[in-house]
């Protein structure tokens, strides 16, 4: 029997209530006469905002507390930015829906300066991805790296009041709160590889409420899914986490998928980088198979392993 009522779970930021309420949109489409409440929470991510998630123990700290909210009957989903969920979901959880992807590129935002070319010697760029510092590091050894957490109007707050010359951040979350004017340029792959599943919106669920996965699972976008599973299977192969500086990129095309990786080390910006492709009946395998061109060029050095 189909719910009559669906709560989601999200955390609070404008970023998280704009996608939990983009999903409860299409959700009340999909599904005429649907209730669709949400239940916003505070995540220990959100709580602790000035230290880099690799020290505080990673993505997972925005899902417990969504998580617990389902377990306790609170919430029948949570809506993620699916770059956020790690590879491997906690026992009783699965991800019925994944939403298509938004701009996966990230964002170079300055005030003052078009790119990170255009940036003075020593310009101070503000973002605490390990990914993005190693691939800036790459080509310009002379920026100072900061480290910048927060939401996205906290992160803008920063460098409008001066403390960076530049910071990267998403595409996709600028342009869905409205905030598109602030990108100054586009930094996309080949060149520049986004992280695992940026720009695509997942909705996790119990794996035990089949009327509940029964009405989610018509948001799932079907190439969207096989891109990121390709991506998330190479950044699990790699043992990745927020910890080590990885990149990933598929592209689903009618011959199949094409998989592009990357393997970063922040301090001295060297990069590795592989790229395959494969059938789209096996994303899982393309992910493993580029993560192991990776290690085969001593990836292992770099994700301490």
């Amino acid at each position: 029997m189909s719910p009559t009522l669906l709560r989601i779970a999200t955390r609070k930021s404008a970023l998280a209530l704009w996608q939990a309420e983009h999903v409860a949109g299409l959700l009340r489409a999909a599904h005429p006469g649907l209730r669709v409440e949400l239940v916003p929470l505070t995540t220990r991510g959100d709580e602790i905002i000035d230290k880099p998630l690799a020290t505080i123990g990673g993505k997972g700290l925005f899902l417990k507390e969504l998580e617990v909210a389902m377990l306790e009957g609170r919430a029948d989903l949570a809506v993620h930015s699916l770059k956020d969920v790690p590879a491997e979901l906690e026992p009783g959880f699965t991800l019925p829906a994944i939403l298509p992807r938004a701009d996966a590129a990230d964002a170079f935002v300055s005030n003052d300066y078009a790119d990170v070319a255009a940036l003075p010697h020593g310009a101070r760029v503000g973002t605490s991805s390990l990914r993005r510092q190693a691939q800036l590091r790459a080509v310009r050894p002379d920026l100072a790296l900061l480290d910048l957490r927060g939401n996205v109007g906290t992160r803008l707050q920063k460098l409008d009041a001066g403390h960076y010359e530049a910071i990267i951040l998403a595409c996709a979350g600028l342009e869905r709160l409205g905030l598109h004017e602030r990108i100054r340029g586009r930094m996309s792959a080949p060149n520049w590889l986004p992280a695992p599943g940026q720009a695509a919106i997942a909705i996790e669920a119990r794996a035990d409420q089949a009327n509940v996965l029964e009405a989610l699972a018509v948001l799932d976008d079907a190439d969207t899914r096989l891109a990121v599973t390709a991506e998330r299977a190479m950044n699990q192969a790699l043992g990745g986490s927020c910890t080590v500086p990885i990149g990933a990129w598929c592209t689903v095309t009618e011959h199949g998928l094409h998989l592009r990786g990357m393997v970063g080390d922040v301090s001295s910006g060297r990069l590795l980088q592989a790229a395959a492709s494969g059938s789209s009946s096996d994303a899982t395998k393309l992910g493993n198979e580029v993560a192991q061109a990776l290690f085969a060029q001593g990836a292992a050095a770099f994700l301490g392993h």
